[in-house]
């Protein structure tokens, strides 16, 4: 079984304070974009919010399971503690809310790599990665998040035997890389409109 963690709990504040997620692209809003790719590759996806308020904005969407964090005030490991106590799969893709463009046929090759990895993380260079658009094994994020001091994304990734994936090898399936878009601020979603 494959399962999907949408990270949802952030502030905005890069965003003026908006969300994101609601943010619209191409007719409908962000997590409505994201939800409908990675259906097309998962069994279940869960959103991790901060909080219940932040759940019951979500409370609309169909075939979707909203969790708050657990643990408060760690940012998006917070929001992955909580989503993968929740997910039932053993190979879980993790994604950020603010990229509208996710590419499902980039999601499905990346889990052709998993073989005896505990995470498969799209890479454009040595420590640069993406570690919010990317595949782990359920039992790898437990053993690192049932650490309570245990709160930074990299030492995680770290931690894990990994096979990143070089960006270069992704573009026959996007070739403008168009799953990797993130949307932070109003501006860059103007730009993005305009294409």
């Amino acid at each position: 079984m494959r399962s999907a963690i949408v990270l949802v709990g952030g502030e905005a504040r890069r965003a003026g304070g908006q969300e994101k997620y609601f943010f619209r692209y191409d007719g409908k809003p962000f997590i409505e974009h994201i939800l409908d790719a990675l259906r097309e590759v998962v069994d279940e996806i869960v959103l991790a919010a901060k909080d219940p308020a932040q759940c019951e904005r979500f409370s609309h969407l169909a075939g979707v399971k909203c969790v708050s964090d657990i643990r408060k005030g760690i940012g998006p490991m917070g929001g992955l503690h909580a989503g993968v106590l929740e997910v039932r799969g053993n190979l879980v893709v993790v994604v950020a809310c603010d990229m509208p463009c996710i590419n499902p046929r980039v999601i499905e090759h990346l889990f052709t790599f998993m073989d005896e990895y505990d995470a498969v993380i799209p890479s454009w260079k040595p420590g640069m990665i993406e570690p919010l658009h990317a595949i782990y094994r359920r039992s790898a994020l437990l053993a690192y998040l049932e650490q309570p001091e245990h709160d930074s994304l990299h030492e995680m990734v770290g931690s894990m035997r990994v096979r990143f994936v070089e960006i270069d090898e992704l573009r026959r399936l996007d070739p403008d890389l168009k799953t990797f878009t993130n949307v932070n601020k109003i501006e860059e979603l103007e730009r993005m409109k305009r294409g």
